[in-house]
């Protein structure tokens, strides 16, 4: 797993260019809005994911690992695979998650 940065030749940053770029890699998304201090404990899911950050800071753990994520980063978290995530910093975080079956 590693951290994918937003690359400025897609162009600038928002909700829309974001949700293209996770649409035109097969993802179903969905957006979500997370206040600070919000926590995740250990889970997993059935289906591949990748959560990608329009605000905010994200951290995500996984394998022993920590990844934070700011604006414009995405993570794939493949199917099953047990993590958590926190809310850091003080704003609050806008997420695009993706779904892939």
């Amino acid at each position: 797993m590693e951290i994918e940065r937003w690359k400025k030749e897609w162009g600038e940053l928002d909700e829309a260019a974001l949700r293209r770029r996770l649409e035109a890699e097969g993802y179903s998304v969905a957006r979500y809005e997370y206040p600070q201090h919000t926590q995740f404990p250990d889970h997993s899911h059935s289906l591949d994911k990748k959560d990608a950050v329009l605000s905010g800071r994200f951290m995500i753990r996984a394998e022993g690992r920590e990844f934070v994520l700011g604006p414009g980063d995405a993570l794939a978290v493949p199917a099953g695979t047990i993590h958590s995530a926190t809310v850091i910093g003080n704003d609050p975080v806008v997420s695009l998650d993706g779904s892939k079956r």
